[in-house]
């Protein structure tokens, strides 16, 4: 007796699964990298946990030879100009200062003005908001059905 679902077509498989997903908003994903916290991971269950370990093993065995440089990452959010301190700015690449006329005036690295603080974004560091490693992590929720 055939299954149900053998009379439904099969869909291709993408070959870039990966890319696939990444490329539609994801926590943590970027153009360019992908930051996986160690708390959250750390605080997955111990099958998940085996199996990540794994593929970043595959990972460092393929790509271990190259000139991996160190990372620093830093808890960022888009951040409207006007809600950030002087430290965010400047890690941001932008200053706050006053015009002639006593007005507040933003400027980016390059010295241009930002012509509409108001509703201009900048990425800046924020405190981190994830648990560390060794913190207590609320218990994942269930993925969904596919």
């Amino acid at each position: 007796m055939a299954r149900p679902d053998a009379a439904r077509p099969s869909r291709p498989r993408s070959t870039t699964p990966l890319a696939d997903y990444l490329d539609r908003p994801a926590p943590g994903a970027g153009p360019d990298y992908l930051v996986v916290p160690r708390g959250l991971a750390e605080a997955m269950p111990l099958r998940w946990q085996q199996v990540f370990a794994g593929l970043l093993a595959d990972l460092h065995d393929a790509y271990g030879h190259l000139d991996w440089p160190d990372y620093r990452v830093v808890p960022s959010r888009w951040e409207l100009l006007r809600d950030l301190d002087e430290e965010q700015l400047a890690a941001a690449g932008y200053v706050a200062d006053l015009d002639p006329e006593g007005r507040l005036e933003y400027r980016d690295a390059t010295g241009r003005a930002v012509t509409d603080p108001a509703h201009h974004r900048a990425l800046a560091p924020v405190e981190e908001t994830l648990p560390r490693p060794g913190d207590e992590v609320p218990p994942p929720r269930p993925a969904p059905t596919l």
